[in-house]
């Protein structure tokens, strides 16, 4: 086969590679159960029965040997403060202060319209606990005893309901003589304020530090283990972003204390820290140009994950009150959202939506896919209208190619002429081939550079509609309610028209018996496929022949609104490529090439 196509084939047969090995490298594995939820303690405190608590950071040096703090029993029933915005709800426990009890209204688990809302943060004691603390580490001349811990039952000094217009402050008096306050506000959105108040009534000065927790059980039941999508520990520290999954933690070189281990920076101006999952997040946010100590942490004894924020000791002189104000993010990950958080200065809060290695393009293509489907309304069609850009943008390119391609069809009498007449010297074959090239002026590698430009784009589209929240149960037409999740139509129930559901998504019958997307792709590319003359080897012929509906099974289990972009990239490409080769005097017989394409396929070539 000429230069042309065997560039087309090989450009062609790379990403076929690459897509399919990830499926064959990184399957998602099934998920494991859960162990049952186990004790857990504070350090340096007697053992808190039927908790799941954090670890509180380790005392400030120079403190004295660390005592039991006053303690409640906590249950999912402890006295609690009423939290509820437009955009939230739940509650926070007295026991401890904990923010531990926070749904979002906004999202529901599934499509269902009576499916239960999406639950962010759970209590101690229930099956997923996962929630912030707030305290102070003890510093010099002081204790446990006095200082508020996990067990710290709070009172309520102004406010019985949290709401966006109505802050809570809760107080602690220690035996210290030292009355601590912890203020609690929150904005329309997801991001709280956490002011901590200490006021020495005493007789000494004392050192003691504030800190901030987030803690969760367990490795989330929700997770995904794909390579294409970080989960765990994500953190920014002066402008460095570290993402770390939590098979990772356990492998920490700093040993916090026994069964756990540790990864420590020191962050001098700003940062922030927390866990993500796929489309939530809950982040610890101290004060542009606070230095503090910024700490990811797994407690393999009590199967804990941790991250803290450690702000510097500080000294309250006898009559004196200090107090430290940080922030939580805790919720969805919306693009506008985060980025508004960032506007308001929050240094680099965007990059915690997992944009990947490709991230120059992953950045800029959901940008304008969010502002199309503002623009719009539907993200089906505004994937639809981003190809049609992303087309547009490479279209000088694409020119190019197609008015070399049709000239390559041009010279194939000429170039078949010069295969005659040079036999297997294939040396001479090419020298008079590059020849002709040159005197024609064609480039026979033009053909395949957008093929070549279409995989990074692909790959990050890929990536766009897989990570972003604004693709979760976004709906396109019809049974297309959810452009993040695979087609759920099906040969097997004829697209809906018979009573019985399609198979699962993601079993063997789902990728045997595809739906109405697959098979609109897998047409997509058979037509385009045909524009071009089928290559003169039969075995190259044949596995030409196989690739779209190749492609077709593969790319039915991949979620619905990037099996959208391939149809239409495959749709509008064969548009540009038909009407630039006619403008170029060639008409591009496609029956022809379809039936010729077949001929090869099934007999061997004449020697």
């Amino acid at each position: 086969m000429d230069d042309q196509n065997k560039n087309l084939f090989l450009a062609t047969a790379l990403s076929f590679v690459v897509i399919l090995a990830w499926f064959i490298l990184f399957p998602p594995p099934e998920q494991p159960e859960i162990d049952p939820n186990a004790p857990v303690a504070i350090e340096g405190a007697a053992p808190a029965a039927d908790n799941d608590l954090a670890v509180a950071p380790a005392a400030a040096p120079g403190s004295a040997p660390a005592q039991a703090a006053e303690t409640a029993s906590e249950t999912t029933e402890a006295p609690r403060v009423t939290l509820d915005t437009d955009r939230l709800e739940g509650s926070i426990s007295l026991v401890g202060g904990r923010i531990d009890d926070l749904r979002l209204k906004d999202y529901r688990e599934t499509l269902d319209d009576d499916s239960a809302i999406v639950q962010m943060l759970d209590p101690a004691g229930s099956d997923n606990p996962y929630y912030a603390l707030y305290g102070w580490a003890p510093g010099a001349g002081l204790t446990l005893d006095d200082v508020p811990g996990a067990n710290t039952l709070w009172a309520i000094e102004t406010g019985q309901t949290l709401t966006t217009t109505s802050p809570v402050i809760l107080r602690w008096d220690s035996p210290a003589g030292l009355t601590f306050r912890r203020t609690v506000a929150i904005d329309a959105n997801y991001m709280f304020s956490i002011t901590q108040t200490v006021e020495n009534t005493g007789g000494a000065t004392v050192s003691l530090a504030p800190y901030g927790i987030l803690a969760r059980k367990g490795e989330p039941d929700d997770l995904k283990n794909f390579f294409v999508l970080h989960e765990g520990v994500v953190a920014m520290a002066d402008g460095t972003l570290s993402e770390i999954d939590y098979g990772d933690m356990p492998d920490f070189n700093v040993i916090a204390s026994e069964g756990a281990r540790a990864e420590v920076t020191q962050v001098a101006e700003s940062g922030w820290i927390g866990f993500t999952d796929h489309y939530w997040m809950t982040t610890l946010i101290p004060a542009a140009g606070t230095p503090y100590k910024q700490v990811a942490k797994y407690d393999e004894r009590r199967d804990i994950y941790q991250t803290e924020t450690v702000l510097q000791t500080v000294q309250v002189a006898p009559g004196e009150t200090k107090n430290a104000s940080t922030q939580l993010f805790a919720g969805a990950k919306e693009w506008e959202t985060i980025r508004g958080y960032e506007k308001g200065g929050v240094d680099g809060f965007l990059d915690s939506i997992d944009w990947g290695w490709f991230f120059f393009l992953t950045k800029p293509i959901f940008a304008v896919l969010h502002w199309l489907n503002a623009a719009i309304g539907n993200m089906g069609w505004s994937i639809i209208g981003l190809t049609l850009l992303i087309k547009a943008l490479l279209f000088p390119l694409a020119y190019k190619s197609y008015v070399s391609m049709a000239k390559m069809k041009e010279l194939q009498p000429e170039m078949a002429k010069i295969k005659e007449r040079t036999g297997d010297d294939r040396e001479k074959l090419q020298k008079e081939m590059m020849a002709l090239y040159k005197k024609e002026k064609v480039n026979p590698a033009a053909g395949c550079l957008p093929i070549l430009m279409q995989i990074p784009i692909f790959f990050s589209l890929y990536k766009v509609i897989f990570v972003t929240l604004e693709l979760r149960h976004a709906p396109f037409l019809g049974p297309f309610q959810d452009l993040s999740a695979p087609d759920t139509t099906s040969i097997f129930n004829l697209f809906g028209a018979l009573p019985w559901a399609a198979p699962e998504a993601g079993s063997i019958m789902a990728l045997i018996f595809i739906g109405i997307l697959p098979l609109l792709l897998g047409i997509s590319m058979f037509l385009q496929q045909k524009l071009n003359p089928a290559p003169t080897d039969p075995t190259q012929a044949m596995i030409f022949a196989w690739m779209p509906w190749v492609f077709m099974f593969m790319l039915g289990g991949f979620a619905s609104g990037l099996v959208v972009y391939w149809i239409a990239n495959n749709t509008i490409t064969f548009t540009q490529q038909y009407l630039i080769m006619r403008s170029q005097g060639f008409k591009p017989d496609i029956l022809g090439n379809i039936t010729s394409g077949l001929k090869k396929a099934g007999k061997p070539e004449d020697k």
